[in-house]
């Protein structure tokens, strides 16, 4: 008996039981109130602790990912999907979502079964396309093998950062991003997995591409909206979903739009490091839910760094988002906007549940 006591406490301290823990109590608790963030930039070096080039504080990827999963909280994560912008980060993400040690340190297995990515080349670096050294076949090749071991692995389960951007020209030209998106929804058809999407000030051509494409794409959300009401309307016309975060709520037009949006329509995201939300914005004052915070020059694991999002703070976002549009019940929106993004990134894992 003395010795079983041994062995169980044994277990107790190591990292599989921690790890079986952590699973489990957030399966459990995610069962019924989970929310999913469609969009984080867990690649960013912010998490790494760098901070325009400077180191500020130990990685702390780790700790993050703790506090977008803690069960004890009202409104955990199930799910994050990691998004990449270039090939070489679409590879990147694959390895954090794949647990590599070597990368990301052996404790980052403790949150494999949450993470997913994206695949894809977001519109500001459209160039890498037409480098002197590839031509734009090449490089979609490349995209096009990286999606499909993902895809493969059951990690993958979007075609992005796709997308116009023309309030950044200075990073790639407008023929490069409209040449780098023509060639990536084609491959969306190709693969059939559903987009990631980034429109920013694109005049109508962004709508224009999506309309002669979208009878044979198998879906997509356009991400971080901050356009118009009647552009919301054009993209919902075509089926398609809309993310919303911190950056979707900052002005009086922001919160006109989430409050037209159909229910059916709307999906969360943080695009952590980014889109904080702010004291300056519209919906500042709806926020009830907050974290211990420091400044990255006194950092501590157990508060998140000011000024820098995170994947727990999809909360404040839902908090936000059903203040404005009057929804009483967050339990049952969470559930809903789940269950939309459930629908589009993972409708095998929809059907094996039986919904």
């Amino acid at each position: 008996q003395g010795h079983y006591r041994r062995c169980m406490r044994r277990f107790a301290s190591s990292r599989l039981f921690r790890r079986t823990l952590c699973v489990a109590l957030c399966q459990q608790r995610c069962a019924s109130m989970s929310t999913i963030d469609i969009g984080a930039n867990l690649l960013d070096p912010m998490f790494q602790g760098h901070y325009h080039g400077s180191a500020k504080h130990p990685t702390d990827l780790y700790n993050v990912l703790q506090r977008a999963f803690d069960p004890s909280q009202r409104f955990p994560l199930s799910k994050v999907l990691v998004t990449a912008g270039s090939a070489q980060e679409a590879r990147e993400a694959a390895a954090l979502c794949a647990g590599d040690a070597a990368v990301f340190g052996p404790e980052i297995a403790d949150f494999v079964p949450m993470l997913y990515h994206t695949v894809g080349v977001h519109p500001t670096r459209s160039s890498e396309f037409f480098r002197a050294d590839t031509t734009p076949e090449k490089h979609l090749a490349e995209v096009r093998e990286i999606a499909e071991a993902a895809k493969a692995s059951g990690k993958g389960v979007a075609l992005g950062e796709a997308g116009l951007d023309y309030a950044r020209l200075r990073f790639a030209p407008k023929e490069h991003q409209l040449g780098a998106f023509e060639l990536q929804l084609g491959l969306a058809e190709e693969m059939q997995l559903p987009m990631f999407l980034h429109d920013r000030d694109t005049g109508g051509d962004f709508l224009a591409m999506l309309r002669e494409h979208r009878s044979r794409l198998a879906g997509g959300v356009v991400h971080s909206f901050t356009g118009s009401l009647e552009e919301a309307k054009a993209l919902v016309d075509l089926d398609l979903s809309i993310g919303i975060n911190g950056c979707s709520l900052k002005t009086e037009e922001n919160l006109e739009v989430v409050r037209w949006l159909p229910l059916e329509r709307i999906m969360l995201e943080t695009d952590a490091p980014w889109c904080s939300i702010r004291p300056t914005h519209a919906g500042f004052d709806h926020i009830s839910t907050t974290w211990p915070t420091k400044d990255k020059k006194k950092w501590s694991p157990d508060a998140c760094v000011k000024g820098r999002c995170e994947p727990c703070h999809i909360t404040q976002v839902l908090e936000v988002v059903c203040a404005i549009r009057g929804e009483e019940d967050l339990e049952a929106f969470a559930q809903q906007t789940t269950e939309n993004a459930d629908a589009m990134f993972f409708p095998v894992a929809d059907h094996e549940r039986g919904g």
